[in-house]
């Protein structure tokens, strides 16, 4: 490896469009590739592209590196007797790391071309190449030593796939990079590798006699599989995919942690370790479009309604339980233990972009924005150097809740899904922002930037320009359109319109009226909201303005009295953004006593800086939000009383840039409801 790649891809900064890839097939309503969707350099989310860009993939190849990633499959193609094989690796899916980071480069590259990534992704493949078996399987864990292989692989292929080996799951990850990859170079290099395992998988994993019938411990090979059958065509993948599912609850293991209890279309309820389990539901939603089976959309719309209705963070966030990384009880969602993985949120971004496909209803994408600007983003720093596993909504500073102890994020973790999730899925967010049915383009996301949409096999160019989050003003101006039908549908979010999120688990508690208006060329229009909370626009015209108001004020939220952990306490957000009160900004406030009304008014602070003291004390920008509190104290002779002092809260994606120390998104209230 050319050990000067990470300081010429830091120095890279090289951005220009890239020929748009097909949409995915299938589903009714198709999202716009993130090909066809430039971000604005210097907006919310270009910011985070660039940050990915300049810090977490060089990063992330940089421990590919440094933990021996690279090692294994040198190890592996060089099989030895001697090896220990968990001295080098100490979880048998580490090759993700390296798929992963190649996936999340390979997305960049379509938007930031760079020969030298290119020609160093190209370096790591030979790598990968050397270490495959001759009939395609590819799993360093056992390769490297056959005889005496990792503690989690069982000594025989699929042997423990149901359990700890991870085979299955290592395909996965592949075969989205290698899609990917090919995607953004033309070349079939990582491709031909990922096929030949696919295709030695298909031979050996199945229902026929003399096949192992076993499904995937971990899931996500049956979203992978599904690409690689659009990527190629062959019908054996989508077979495999479907085999998968349909035979899980069927094979011998059988047990709620892994989603395997009961066949997938009986399951009602999200159980069992939160990341595999949002793999699997997506994976459910793909075969529902690919093969128009409706079984599996009645079974993933019944747990997507537990999850919203009875399961879900205010962050967006899900998973419980640091126990198994898991779903907990209805109801049951504390705050200071809350596990709340980053890959667990990346996941339900799958799953609400994936039912919106099939559904074409907002209250998805509702769900997928509140998880994306807080649940996911909270993951990383915004500089992009360290990462969060659990995301926690309340910290006392002291509760460790890192696998190494700690309370700040990391650079990187013994097992880091985490980091190179958030590798992959950040460039990836472009693709989220629009779709098409038709003659109509959903306009699902709020994004500055430049969109060319094919809608009804005709070209529309979009330019949108807004400072949101921090602003409701989003401005979308129709710079071409080839198709006279052509009609924008314009996303109203859910918290404009009076509603937290589906499912009823939160509710405002302030008086204020729901706001929202929309103009074409500046004449607003008020008709009634259509089709799922978008508004349509009919037959837009080259030169159209569609300007939307969103009210931000922020708003009071509490939740359903069940939720034990928060009752009796209330929550602030303000547009698609969760706050919460941090120590570092309001110094001598104790926070664990602290009093806000339920119908409490806050005042905006714009360009609030926040010191990044993990990043040389870089600060960033940020609105934060000022109120007057309440907060319990005792005088000498033992006497409560309220006094009021003011209150400073954040974004929550924002918390823990300066240390460790007291955070709250939910604060005590003396008049809740």
């Amino acid at each position: 490896m050319k050990k000067n790649f990470l300081t010429l891809l830091l120095a890279s900064t090289t951005a220009c469009m890239a020929t748009a890839q097909p949409a995915v097939a299938g589903y009714p309503y198709r999202q716009v590739p993130f090909t066809s969707v430039k971000l604005a350099p210097g907006s919310f989310f270009g910011e985070r592209l660039k940050a990915v860009q300049k810090v977490t993939i060089p990063l992330a190849f940089g421990k590919c590196e440094t933990e021996h990633r690279y090692e294994n499959f040198v190890k592996a193609a060089h099989p030895s007797d001697d090896y220990v094989v968990n001295k080098f690796m100490q979880f048998p899916f580490d090759d993700t790391d390296v798929y992963k980071t190649i996936e999340g480069a390979s997305y960049m590259l379509q938007s930031f071309p760079d020969k030298r990534l290119e020609a160093y992704i190209d370096s790591v493949l030979d790598i990968v190449a050397k270490a495959q078996e001759t009939d395609g399987y590819l799993y360093t864990a056992r390769t490297m030593n056959p005889r005496h292989p990792h503690p989690w692989a069982g000594m025989k292929r699929w042997e423990k796939v149901e359990e700890l080996s991870h085979e299955l799951y290592n395909l996965g990850h592949m075969l989205d990079a290698a899609v990917a990859h090919e995607q953004a170079t033309g070349s079939k290099k990582f491709l031909d590798i990922a096929r030949r395992y696919a295709d030695c998988v298909v031979r050996e994993v199945g229902p026929r006699a003399g096949q192992a019938c076993v499904v995937p411990g971990h899931q996500i090979a049956e979203m992978g599989l599904a690409k690689l059958y659009l990527a190629t065509g062959d019908k054996r993948y989508l077979d495999e995919a479907k085999f998968f599912l349909d035979y899980r609850g069927k094979t011998t293991v059988k047990n709620a942690y892994s989603q395997s209890h009961k066949p997938v279309t009986e399951q009602r309820e999200a159980v069992g370790h939160a990341v595999r389990a949002g793999y699997m539901y997506a994976g459910m939603a793909d075969m529902a479009a690919l093969t128009g089976d409706t079984a599996y959309v009645h079974a993933i719309d019944r747990i997507w309604e537990n999850i919203v209705g009875r399961k879900y963070y205010l962050t967006g966030g899900v998973g419980a339980r640091h126990s198994g990384e898991s779903f907990g009880n209805d109801y049951e969602l504390p705050n200071l233990t809350a596990y709340n993985e980053t890959c667990a949120a990346i996941a339900q971004c799958y799953l609400n972009l994936r039912l919106f496909m099939l559904h074409g209803d907002g209250k998805y994408i509702d769900c997928l924005e509140r998880t994306l600007y807080n649940g996911v983003i909270s993951g990383m720093s915004v500089d992009g150097g360290r990462f969060f596993y659990p995301n926690p909504l309340a910290s006392d500073g002291n509760y460790k809740f890192n696998a190494d102890g700690t309370l700040t994020r990391q650079p990187w973790f013994g097992c880091a899904c985490c980091p190179s999730n958030l590798s992959r899925f950040i460039p990836s967010v472009p693709g989220y922002v629009y779709a098409v049915r038709g003659d109509d383009a959903y306009v699902n996301l709020f994004m500055a930037g430049f969109a060319t949409l094919n809608v009804g096999g005709k070209e529309l160019t979009l330019e949108t320009m807004t400072d949101y989050p921090w602003d409701g003003k989003i401005t979308i101006r129709v710079l071409g359109n080839a198709n006279k039908k052509a009609s924008l549908m314009v996303r109203i979010p859910g918290w404009a319109r009076g509603e937290v999120a589906p499912g009823g688990l939160y509710r405002f508690t302030d008086k204020r009226e729901n706001g929202w208006r929309i103009a074409r060329n500046g004449g607003y229009l008020y008709p009634e909201l259509q089709e799922g909370g978008y508004m349509r626009i009919n037959n837009v015209r080259k030169g159209d303005v569609i300007t939307l108001e969103l009210d931000m004020q922020p708003r009071t939220v509490v939740a359903d009295k069940r939720v034990k952990d928060d009752f009796g306490r209330v929550a602030v957000e303000r547009g698609p953004l969760v706050y919460c009160a941090e120590a570092a900004d309001n110094n001598g406030v104790q926070l664990q006593q602290i009093y806000v009304k339920a119908n409490a008014d806050f005042s905006l602070v714009k360009g609030y800086n926040i010191w990044n003291t993990e990043a040389d004390g870089q600060p960033f920008a940020v609105n934060a939000l000022r109120t007057t509190a309440q907060e319990l104290t005792k005088d000498a002779d033992g006497n409560l009383a309220l006094k009021r002092v003011g209150l400073t809260l954040i974004p929550y994606y924002a918390w823990n840039h300066r240390g460790a120390g007291r955070m709250d998104v939910w604060l005590k209230s003396t008049d809740v409801e």
